[in-house]
């Protein structure tokens, strides 16, 4: 199955990901992260470089876990404009 080229809006929600997972690692290396992760550098690397801009959920689960920030925290700051960030009750 080929997956669809992604969006310019995903593309740059991709870059707005890797702009907050860039701020929130600060000092801490990307060997350090990938160690507390499971994933590996390369891997986080891409990411944080736009290169892989839609990651699975369970990825950014484990990056927001090591760096002690919440996934509703890089939702808000990923959503576009008048984008809900959460589903409806």
């Amino acid at each position: 199955m080929v997956r669809a080229p992604l969006t310019p809006q995903e593309r740059e929600r991709g870059k707005q990901l890797a702009a907050v997972l860039r701020a929130a690692r600060g000092s801490m290396s990307l060997v350090q992260l990938a160690g507390e992760t499971g994933l590996s550098h390369e891997t986080l690397r891409k990411i944080e470089a736009g290169r892989i801009p839609s990651p699975s959920f369970f990825t950014v689960a484990a990056i927001a876990d090591a760096l002690d920030i919440s996934l509703d925290y890089i939702a808000s700051l990923c959503a576009d404009v008048g984008e809900p960030t959460q589903l409806p009750a």
